[in-house]
C-alpha cells in the first residue's frame, strides 16, 4: 500500500539524466564563449583562416571567388550528410541530373557531370561506410550480374587496340555502363522505403513539369539571352530552328531529350489516371498528362512519339487486360490513319512532325541514317569489338577526328554502341536490356500492393518506350533520362521489398520479411 507507483518511480532516474545532459551541453556551450578555453581559440583560429583563405580567392578569382566561398562550406556539409546516408546521396544524384542544362545560364562552365561522378562515387564509399545496416544480399539479384556483365565487358574496351585515343574512353564509359553499375550497386544494397520511392517519383514529376513551363516560355515569349547564345552556337540553330520555328529544349541538353522525356512522363501521368481510384487524383495526374504531352509536341521530337507508342500498349500488357487492350487499338487505329493518310492539322507545326514520324521513308534524314548505317556495316564488319569506346559523337570530334567513327553520326543509342563496342558489345546491351524488362515483368506479377503495382507499371512502361526510342536518339545516355532508368530499372527488379498484402485480400501465401518497412 505504502510503495510509490512503479511508472513515477521508473521515471526518476530518466529525469536526472535528461538534467544532467542538458547541464554538460549548456556547459559545454559557454565554454566556447570563454576566452581561456582551447576551442574558442580553436575555432577563432579555423574562421580567421577560412576568412583569409576566401578573402584572397575573391581578391584573385572576383565573384567567381565569391561563389567559392558561399558554396564551400556547403558542401563540405552536404559531403558529411552524403558519408551518413547513401539514401542521400541518391537523392543527390537524382536532383543534380536535371540540372545539367542549366549549365548554360552558368557565368563560367561548370562541370555538371564530373560533379555527378563524384556524388555517386561518394555515395558508393558511403554503402561500404554504412556496411553494417545495408542489405547486401541484394547484390545476388540477376539484374545485378546483367549490369556487372556489361560493365566488365567496357572495362576490357579500355584494351580495344583499334582505339585511336585511349583517355576518350572515361568519357563515353560513363553513360554506357559506370553510372548503371553505379547506381545498381547503391540502389540494390541501401535500406530504401517506400516514402523514398515516393519522393523519387514526385520529385521526377514535379522536375519535369517545371521543364514543360519553361518549354513553354521559350515558344510563345521567347529565349533568354543565354540561351539565344548557346543556340547560335555550333549546329544547334540547325536542329533547333526548323523552317523558322523553334523547337523547345527547355533546361534540358537539347530539344530531343526533352521531347523523349515529356513523351515518357506522359506515358506514366496516363497510367495514374488509369490506376488511381479517386477522381480528384484521376483529373490532376490527367492535367498533368496534358501538360507533359504538349510540352512533347512543342519539342518537335518526331521519334519521341514511339515512347507513348510502345509504353501504353506494353502498360496494358502488363496488366493482362487484352480487353482494354483491343479498346485502345480500335481507337489509336484511327488517329493513326488520319495522320497517314489525310491533311487534317497539316497548318499545325506541332502535328505536322507527328505526321512526318509515321512516314519515315518520305523524310531526307531518316534516309540519310539509313545510308550512314551501310557505310557503317562496311567498316564493323572487320571489328567485332568496335573502334573503341569513346571514338565516336562528341569525343571523337573532339580526341579524334580524323577517325572514321568520328566522321560518320550515327543518330541513334545502339548505332553509337555498336561503333564503340562492336557487334559483340551491342548484342551483349540488348540482352542486358530484354534480361532487365522480363526480370521486371515477373516481379511486378508477384506484387500484392495496389500502390506499388502502378509505380512499378509506370516505371516499366517508361523504360520500354525510352528503348524503343533509344533507336533514333541517344536518350538512354543523356540527362536525366538515363539516371531515371538507371534507379527505375534497380527498383523494379526487386520490388519485392516493399510489397504489402492489401488489408481487405486474404491470401494463403506467405510474404517475404521486410525489415525496411516502416508504415
Amino acid at each position: 500500500m505504502g510503495k510509490s507507483p512503479p511508472g513515477k518511480c521508473g521515471q526518476f532516474p530518466y529525469l536526472i539524466n535528461v538534467v544532467v545532459t542538458h547541464y554538460v551541453m549548456a556547459q559545454s556551450a559557454f565554454s566556447l564563449t570563454r576566452p581561456n578555453s582551447g576551442q574558442f581559440w580553436m575555432y577563432s583560429l579555423l574562421g580567421a583562416l577560412y576568412s583569409v583563405g576566401m578573402g584572397y580567392l575573391v581578391s584573385r578569382m572576383g565573384p567567381l571567388g565569391a561563389g567559392v566561398a558561399i558554396l564551400l562550406p556547403i558542401g563540405l556539409v552536404i559531403m558529411i550528410v552524403l558519408m551518413m546516408e547513401p539514401r542521400f546521396g541518391l537523392f543527390l544524384y537524382l536532383h543534380l541530373s536535371f540540372i545539367v542544362g542549366l549549365t548554360r545560364f552558368f557565368p563560367v562552365e561548370f562541370p555538371v557531370g564530373l560533379l555527378i561522378d563524384g556524388v555517386l562515387a561518394l555515395t558508393l564509399v558511403s554503402t561500404l561506410v554504412n556496411g553494417s545496416r545495408m542489405e547486401w544480399r541484394g547484390m545476388r539479384s540477376p539484374a545485378f550480374a546483367l549490369v556487372t556483365i556489361w560493365f566488365v565487358y567496357t572495362l576490357i574496351e579500355l584494351l580495344n587496340p583499334e582505339a585511336p585515343y585511349r583517355p576518350a574512353w572515361f568519357f563515353h564509359v560513363r553513360p554506357f555502363s559506370m553510372h548503371w553499375f553505379f547506381a545498381a550497386c547503391i540502389v540494390l544494397v541501401t535500406p530504401i522505403t517506400r516514402n523514398d520511392i515516393r519522393i523519387m517519383v514526385n520529385s521526377w514529376l514535379g522536375w519535369s513539369f517545371l521543364a514543360a513551363l519553361w518549354a513553354f516560355k521559350q515558344q510563345y515569349i521567347g529565349l533568354t539571352t543565354n540561351e539565344t547564345i548557346w543556340l547560335n552556337s555550333g549546329n544547334n540553330a540547325v536542329t533547333h530552328l526548323l523552317f523558322g520555328q523553334l523547337r523547345s529544349f527547355s533546361f534540358y541538353s537539347d530539344a530531343a531529350q526533352f521531347g523523349g522525356e515529356m513523351a515518357g512522363v506522359t506515358v506514366v501521368a496516363v497510367i495514374r489516371v488509369f490506376e488511381e481510384k479517386k477522381l480528384l487524383h484521376k483529373l490532376f495526374f490527367l492535367a498533368l498528362a496534358l501538360v507533359y504531352f504538349w510540352g512533347y509536341a512543342v519539342s518537335g521530337t518526331r521519334s519521341a512519339l514511339f515512347v507513348m507508342l510502345a509504353g501504353f500498349p506494353f502498360y496494358l500488357l502488363l496488366k493482362r487486360d487484352f480487353l482494354k487492350l483491343a479498346i485502345g487499338v480500335v481507337m489509336a487505329v484511327p488517329l493513326v490513319l488520319l495522320l497517314l493518310y489525310t491533311s487534317v492539322g497539316s497548318s499545325n507545326y506541332q502535328v505536322q512532325r507527328m505526321r512526318s514520324a509515321l512516314t519515315p521513308m518520305n523524310d531526307p534524314s531518316f534516309i540519310l541514317r539509313l545510308q550512314n548505317q551501310q557505310k557503317l556495316k562496311g567498316y564493323l564488319s572487320h571489328y567485332p569489338f568496335g573502334a573503341g569506346i569513346g571514338t565516336s559523337t562528341d569525343m571523337g570530334a573532339r580526341f579524334s577526328p580524323w577517325h572514321w567513327a568520328a566522321q560518320t553520326p550515327p543518330d541513334s543509342w545502339y548505332v553509337e554502341l555498336w561503333i564503340e563496342t562492336g557487334q559483340v558489345g551491342l548484342t551483349l546491351y540488348i540482352l542486358m536490356i530484354l534480361g532487365l524488362v522480363g526480370l521486371g515483368v515477373w516481379r511486378v506479377w508477384q506484387l500484392k500492393d495496389p500502390w506499388l503495382i502502378k509505380i512499378m507499371y509506370a516505371f516499366l512502361a517508361e523504360f520500354v518506350g525510352m528503348a524503343v526510342m533509344a533507336y533514333s536518339n541517344p536518350v538512354l545516355g543523356q540527362f536525366p533520362t538515363d539516371t531515371i532508368i538507371f534507379i527505375s530499372t534497380m527498383l523494379i527488379v526487386t520490388c519485392y521489398r516493399w510489397d504489402i498484402r492489401p488489408v481487405n485480400q486474404p491470401s494463403d501465401v506467405t510474404l517475404q520479411k521486410l525489415p525496411t518497412l516502416q508504415l
